[in-house]
């Protein structure tokens, strides 16, 4: 009889070619796909290949997106850009997106992940892949160059953390204070352990909400985030022109009885806004232990807030309202796709009537390499996932995270401010 296995244990164990897996067991696992960008891929990669005389496994399963150094601002990072892009030619990845995203937002956009694939990416927050079912995460430049030449890794089985969230959110909380309290409560010394997302309030999520637990996952210290597919995971994959068999519900997802590191209770529905102060996400607190801080900037961007649902958040709080004088609202939104969207539907016009600037799509501030960097003792609350010293600019800045609803909320005020005063507001008023 087999014995109840989590479902990393599963994904290993197909990875590694069918033998049973256990936590702590190093396995070396043939990969499905491998993802990097224009800061962590080719330019890493090309002097390595040369000198091995190498090719890439297989182009088919490489993916490289251009989101770091986009659009170009100096010479340097023109060249980055050049060099990306003569790499896809000469290699042969078709799979190349330039200037249309960030990558973790283009894989799904695209319908490149689904269940029980395992996925190595050239970036930390390789684990918002984690929301399709799949083992996402990030390796190292030498590793990616090692993965892309052959198609294989080693790894260590990880232990599963299991966040059990149930309830429903109230009116301006967002699967973003979840992970804003998880990082607080669980911390960031995770290592070598996947964290497993379940329960009603998973459930009741979106796609883009659900990348929002897996893509902090990485915050959290975790290998990758993962959370079971439904319905909603196949349909948004078929929906994205990927293919997925109906069968994969049952086959990819823990078992009852499985061995749990530990079970963890979140109750949405008694969650309030949360904000992590400067210079750590774990620095987390209720926003009403914040609120009133001034803010020279608010930024909303990066691959876990600027997604469609996001821009939608900070839309409904800033509709008929304006961006506080001596305040500016920076909006990058994820990708091309998401633009043409926001554009669609008339939330960019919602958003830039109140006074925000709309940036190219890209890691830009987020990263600390483009349009929105921080002066010395400037204040900022942004809607991405790090707020370590010096990311977004200056090492005096400091950055305080919080979600989409409550960046725009503080964009209105010009000091960092609880969200649920204006979507109550417009409740009442309806």
């Amino acid at each position: 009889m087999t014995r109840p296995r989590t479902l990393v244990e599963k994904i290993m164990a197909r990875a590694s070619g069918g033998a049973d897996v256990r936590p702590g067991d190093i396995v070396t696992v043939q990969v499905d796909l491998a993802m990097a960008h224009d800061s962590s891929g080719p330019r890493r990669w090309r002097a390595r290949l040369e000198a091995l005389g190498a090719r890439l496994w297989d182009p088919d399963k490489v993916v490289i997106v251009s989101d770091h150094y986009v659009p170009a601002v100096d010479p340097a990072s023109a060249e980055i850009l050049k060099t990306t892009r003569e790499f896809a030619r000469d290699y042969g990845v078709e799979r190349f997106y330039d200037m249309r995203g960030i990558c973790h937002v283009v894989l799904p956009e695209h319908g490149h992940l689904k269940p029980g694939m395992f996925v190595a990416g050239g970036d930390s927050h390789t684990t918002n892949g984690g929301a399709f079912g799949c083992y996402a995460a990030g390796f190292g430049a030498t590793d990616m160059t090692a993965i892309v030449a052959t198609g294989k890794t080693w790894t260590v089985v990880p232990e599963t953390i299991r966040v059990e969230i149930a309830g429903e959110f109230r009116e301006g909380v967002a699967a973003k204070d979840v992970m804003l309290l998880l990082c607080r409560e669980l911390g960031m010394g995770n290592h070598f352990k996947t964290i497993e997302y379940g329960g009603p309030a998973v459930r009741a999520m979106d796609m883009e909400a659900r990348m929002v637990l897996s893509n902090m996952a990485a915050e959290l210290g975790g290998d990758t985030g993962l959370i079971e597919p439904d319905e909603t995971t196949l349909s948004h994959i078929r929906a994205h022109g990927g293919e997925v068999e109906d069968e994969a519900i049952a086959r990819w997802r823990s078992d009852a009885g499985c061995g749990y590191a530990k079970v963890h209770a979140v109750d949405a529905s008694a969650l309030q806004p949360q904000v992590a102060a400067p210079h750590s996400p774990a620095n987390s607190d209720a926003i009403s232990n914040a609120s009133g801080e001034r803010i020279d900037q608010a930024y909303i961007g990066a691959c876990i807030g600027a997604k469609l649902t996001d821009l939608q958040m900070a839309a409904r709080v800033l509709e008929g309202r304006k961006v506080a004088r001596g305040v500016r609202l920076l909006v990058a939104p994820a990708s091309a796709k998401v633009t043409h969207a926001a554009a669609r539907d008339g939330t960019l016009a919602t958003l830039t009537e109140a006074g925000a600037v709309i940036l190219p799509s890209g890691c830009g501030a987020c990263a600390g390499l483009g349009a929105g960097l921080l002066a010395e003792g400037e204040v900022c609350i942004s809607s991405t996932n790090r707020n370590f010293r010096g990311r977004m600019g200056h090492k005096d800045a400091q950055v305080w995270l919080g979600s989409p609803f409550t960046v725009a909320a503080s964009a209105v005020t010009g000091t960092i401010t609880d969200p649920r005063e204006f979507l109550g507001e417009r409740r009442r008023a309806a």
